[in-house]
């Protein structure tokens, strides 16, 4: 489990050091990795280069932070490889998902994976596809706090607002559209688990029914 945890790992430091990178490379190099809803089609990079760039430095180090507390929760409960798949094809999905709000124009910053990252982890505690004591609960918890915070947000209603204290407009819809993948992506691995054992069962049926006939 360990070793299948580790690639979750990569991914918290993957993130973590692009947008570091990024930052340091300075605005000449990160215009043009922002995703913008008229040009996305053209600059399909910015899909997953977006999320590295962040607007100022307390934008930055907030992520960097949230980064470093789910990087710490995944070293606790080990997720599986598929949970870092699940997270890794969020990232260009949440991105695509802004078009559902046309006032949106671009969006940055680590938000939407970090909210997909949480939501993933909270969907495999609460069924217990990571075996660690009171998984359920703590996966009740962990959704049960994201959805307390999107509700307080109310991103359908109120996609981007202004944050005075960063001096930058935050696009909540963000929060949203990756809260939103992660527990798609999340449950469709239950769908898929169930899919092959129902496959494999029948399988094994038709294997034993041929059996019998010969005999």
């Amino acid at each position: 489990m360990m070793h299948a945890s580790r690639s979750w790992l990569l991914l918290c430091a993957l993130h973590a050091v692009g947008s570091m990178l990024v930052w340091w490379a300075g605005e000449s190099v990160f215009a043009p990795l922002v995703w913008r809803a008229d040009h996305a089609w053209v600059e399909p990079w910015t899909w997953w280069t977006s999320a590295w760039v962040h607007l100022n430095t307390a934008h930055l180090i907030g992520n960097q932070i949230a980064m470093g507390m789910l990087a710490g929760l995944a070293w606790l409960v080990r997720p599986s490889r598929r949970s870092t798949w699940a997270w890794l094809l969020s990232w260009p999905l949440l991105q695509l998902s802004l078009w559902v709000w046309p006032q949106i124009g671009y969006a940055v910053g680590l938000t939407g994976l970090l909210h997909a990252g949480a939501a993933i982890l909270g969907v495999d505690l609460l069924l217990r596809r990571i075996r660690i004591p009171k998984a359920r609960r703590w996966g009740a918890l962990l959704l049960l706090a994201l959805l307390f915070k999107l509700l307080l947000e109310q991103a359908w209603r109120q996609p981007v607002v202004w944050n005075a204290a960063d001096d930058m407009a935050v696009v909540q819809a963000l929060h949203l559209s990756g809260a939103f993948w992660g527990l798609v992506l999340s449950f469709s691995r239950g769908l898929a688990g169930t899919h092959d054992i129902y496959w494999r069962w029948s399988a094994r049926q038709r294997s034993t029914s041929g059996a019998m006939s010969d005999k």
